[in-house]
């Protein structure tokens, strides 16, 4: 490609490509609002029965790799992030037996994969 046509041909790809992803980063809207593929965002509803579901899977999951006897509680805040699937960051109160501790668990879903995986798994520091 002559040296003219390639810097044309950049131009022009810029042009088509700069508008697609700043629609997608803005969300349509002007002023920014949208949601950044990648970047974390809260759970509006944290007793929603799915992400109750990631928080007690987290749980059970820890429990088998450590040999622990924890007991899910409650999801106390919840975040998501758009990956090749979905990451939950989720902070989680457990008991064991009287001792209440709460943990930071990040669990990796495909739903249609129906794959999970418990990525981390950290006490709260209080």
């Amino acid at each position: 490609m002559e040296p003219q046509k390639k810097h044309c041909f950049y131009f022009l790809l810029t042009l088509t490509i700069l508008p697609i992803y700043a629609s997608t980063a803005l969300g349509g809207k002007r002023g920014g609002g949208g949601v950044l593929v990648g970047g974390w965002q809260p759970i509006k509803n944290i007793t929603e029965p799915h992400v109750k579901e990631i928080g007690e899977y987290a749980v059970e999951e820890y429990n088998k790799e450590s040999k622990s006897q924890l007991k899910f509680v409650s999801v106390e805040k919840g975040e998501t992030q758009v990956v090749a699937g979905t990451n939950y960051r989720l902070i989680l109160a457990t008991k064991n037996g009287a001792l209440a501790k709460n943990y930071q668990a990040v669990v990796w879903e495909k739903v249609w994969e129906h794959f999970r995986n418990l990525t981390s798994f950290t006490p709260v520091k209080a």
